[in-house]
């Protein structure tokens, strides 16, 4: 099981250094060859989710108490994602104002505030995003508390159940006994 996730935690750390790689590169590319870049780390971008998706997966898979390493490594494998995302859209935001500016003939400085807004609004947009990847974590770690204790019930039901077998069997013989007790002492009595 976490060979497994050791595997996905490599192809992570691979595709990510490539993604950071690409990043970095977009702004210093021909317009041509960025538009290719930019669809090249979206894709890329779109497998690293996949793969913290799989990992995900094997970290729930894994028992609870060894669960505590994975997990820590699994939000801090979020955060980094978090922040190639953020890299990536200032690098296309970057790439899309000077697409602009070429088809506008724009110089760049009436753009400076609309910059600022939209990283503002990005910045606005990432918070809420964390708080509801925070929101999401509590969630499922609510479920697999239910699910657990969901699971100590079951057992405590059936050993309640058994037990109660057992009683009705303890009864059952307790009333053959009595009887026979009974029929000895009448058999005395004739």
């Amino acid at each position: 099981m976490s060979s497994d996730f050791e595997g996905y935690e490599q192809d992570f750390a691979v595709l990510t250094a490539e993604i950071t790689s690409k990043i970095a590169r977009v702004p210093r590319l021909p317009p041509d060859e960025k538009k290719q870049m930019v669809a090249n780390v979206e894709k890329q971008l779109e497998e690293a989710k996949e793969l913290l998706e799989q990992m995900d997966l094997e970290v729930r898979e894994i028992p609870p108490q060894s669960r505590g390493m994975y997990s820590n490594r699994m939000r801090s494998y979020k955060q980094e994602m978090g922040k190639l995302e953020t890299d990536f859209k200032r690098s296309r935001i970057a790439y899309s104002d000077e697409v602009r500016n070429e088809l506008l003939g724009d110089d760049g400085n009436s753009s400076e505030n609309q910059r600022a807004h939209l990283l503002d609004n990005t910045e606005r947009l990432e918070r809420s995003s964390r708080r509801l990847e925070a929101g999401y974590q509590i969630a499922v770690e609510t479920e697999q508390i239910g699910q657990e204790m969901l699971e100590n019930l079951s057992h405590d039901r059936e050993k309640i159940q058994r037990a109660r077998e057992r009683l009705r069997e303890t009864d059952a013989n307790l009333g053959k006994s009595s009887r026979i007790l009974t029929g000895m002492l009448r058999r005395f009595i004739t």
